[in-house]
């Protein structure tokens, strides 16, 4: 800067107190986002010898390299947008970048400074494509059987009975005779009949006799 003070004062100028208070917002931002993302404070009022400092160093560039592209539209134009989030970039190895640039100003409306950030996404993504690979479920042809990995309860099938139930506007007991096939269906299909006196059970709910669930089973497996 060329005037870092105030002749009349001895005090630091607006400019230069902007800078000041970026180094720590580069130093904070540097420790949080570390290793991946690298952040760069530019001093818009040098461009030749913007960079005043960058953490992380994913770039290769140092302090007093010159200003970017973004850095220069901002020197050209002070409507340029003060920031820009989230926009594809590329490091000078060819890894790519996700960035976000942040312009300041001072009082007078002039780009003083910006805050750069640039994160490396080429480890992201490859992380990415391995859980995507680990989440997924290859379309082939169904299992032999349906498997649930949930614990099968007696208790289930009370609840089980009474929802079907209740979907079909009546109770266990009001269920019709295809209705009561369709809830034994139902209950096998979770594996619920494999269990100790199910069959009593379900004989309960639905208000028959336990002879006669095993006749509505045998019934579902000769229509199936």
């Amino acid at each position: 800067m060329k005037s870092a003070k105030s002749p009349a004062s001895g005090k630091l100028d607006e400019n230069t107190l902007l800078l000041r208070e970026g180094r720590k917002i580069i130093e904070a931002l540097g420790q949080t986002f570390a290793p991946l993302v690298e952040v760069v404070l530019h001093d818009l009022t040098d461009p030749d010898h913007a960079i005043v400092a960058i953490a992380n160093n994913l770039s290769g560039r140092e302090p007093g390299d010159a200003v970017t592209e973004m850095g220069l539209a901002r020197i050209a134009d002070p409507a340029f947008p003060e920031v820009i989030a989230n926009y594809a970039n590329r490091f000078p190895d060819g890894r790519p970048a996700k960035s976000t640039s942040i312009g300041l100003k001072n009082s007078r409306g002039e780009y003083v400074a910006a805050i750069c950030l640039n994160m490396d996404i080429s480890m992201l993504a490859a992380a990415a494509a391995s859980v995507q690979q680990l989440v997924s479920v290859p379309n082939h042809a169904p299992t032999p059987v349906r498997e649930t990995l949930a614990t099968r309860r007696l208790d289930d099938i009370v609840p089980l009975i009474t929802d079907f139930a209740a979907q079909r506007n009546t109770t266990p007991q009001g269920l019709t005779l295809a209705q009561r096939r369709e809830a034994i269906r139902l209950i096998e299909a979770r594996g619920l009949l494999d269990l100790r006196h199910a069959h009593a059970e379900v004989a309960r709910v639905l208000g028959v006799a336990r002879s006669t669930v095993y006749t509505y089973l045998c019934d579902t497996k000769g229509s199936s």
